[in-house]
């Protein structure tokens, strides 16, 4: 049965605004606040609540999982949240502007579709067209004209590896054993990339000085695990269950348009003509990319070894 035409609009309406602001809560979490030690805190509380919430709900039935299931939720979330995650975090806290990281950070769908293309599973050539479309805008976005006086192109290129990094993690989850429950993989995901960020937060020198941080920055800690890492995704997983994926795919277009509004609206960032082009650019391949992949699975059969899975046919989120 159909969810109600409400709730489905609520909930893509929670995972566009929220996760689109996430950017932004990021660079007030940083200000005072060590990157990678924050992001790890944030992963394992929120890892902790989601898990609190599955036992008292279900049980322990739903973490009944195999060492290799965990293992592979664990080498997932390395590559999403170290890799992903953690190098926006990284970007932001040194000042790559938050709608200017969002706007780069959307060319993870076209990531994915170049992995899968390289993986024998041959796009169409419109997916194809987008992907190129969409790489041409992300060069326009790495130009010095993009950024702002005094944030280097390394900033912005540790973004691009990132994304990459995440794009890579989402073509692994649809290869590897997992749990089965969707929610209890989140959960390995987080405990995996929360650890990794621990460790290299820890290499890289990092220490945290609670009296360092403003209370802006713990507002921002909070806001990103209530609201970033459990509303959110609880509103997307159910998404995933009741509406088709090319629909709760849209995120991918909308987030980086709500961050770069909030940025300049409430942190006053600049928005360049060059970057304006560039992520419009990058957002019309995007767009182009996704609603070609839904139609794709509409009316394509797929080979055996890459029939979509629950977990296959998603997009993951590139939300941080």
């Amino acid at each position: 049965m159909a969810a109600p035409a409400w709730r489905t609009w609520t909930a893509l309406a929670i995972i566009y605004v929220v996760w689109g602001s996430t950017y932004l809560a990021i660079r007030y979490a940083v200000d005072g606040l060590p990157p990678l030690l924050t992001a790890s805190a944030r992963f394992f509380v929120s890892a902790a609540l989601l898990a609190g919430w599955v036992a008292v709900r279900r049980g322990s039935r739903p973490f009944r999982a195999t060492g290799r299931q965990w293992l592979g939720a664990v080498a997932v979330g390395l590559l999403l949240l170290l890799g992903g995650n953690g190098a926006v975090m990284v970007a932001e806290d040194a000042h790559l502007p938050s709608g200017l990281t969002a706007l780069l950070v959307a060319g993870v769908p076209l990531f994915v579709v170049a992995l899968r293309w390289l993986l024998h599973d041959r796009p169409s050539p419109r997916t194809l067209l987008g992907v190129g479309v969409g790489f041409a805008g992300l060069a326009v976005l790495l130009l010095p004209g993009s950024r702002p006086s005094g944030v280097s192109i390394g900033a912005a290129l540790l973004v691009m590896t990132g994304s990459f990094l995440w794009s890579c993690g989402s073509v692994l989850a649809g290869r590897v054993q997992l749990p089965t429950d969707p929610l209890v993989v989140t959960i390995g995901e987080m405990l995996g990339g929360a650890a990794g960020q621990a460790v290299v937060g820890l290499v890289r020198g990092e220490r945290l000085d609670v009296g360092a941080a403003g209370p802006k920055a713990w507002l921002a800690l909070a806001y990103l695990v209530v609201f970033g890492s459990v509303i959110a995704f609880t509103a997307y997983s159910w998404l995933l269950q009741t509406a088709p994926v090319s629909q709760a795919a849209t995120y991918a277009y909308v987030n980086p348009v709500v961050a770069v509004v909030l940025g300049a609206a409430v942190a006053g960032e600049s928005i360049t003509v060059t970057s304006l082009v560039g992520g419009l650019v990058t957002l019309v391949a995007v767009y182009l990319v996704v609603t070609e992949e839904g139609r794709r699975r509409r009316r394509v059969p797929v080979e055996p070894a890459y029939v979509p899975t629950e977990r296959q046919g998603r997009l993951r989120s590139s939300a941080t």
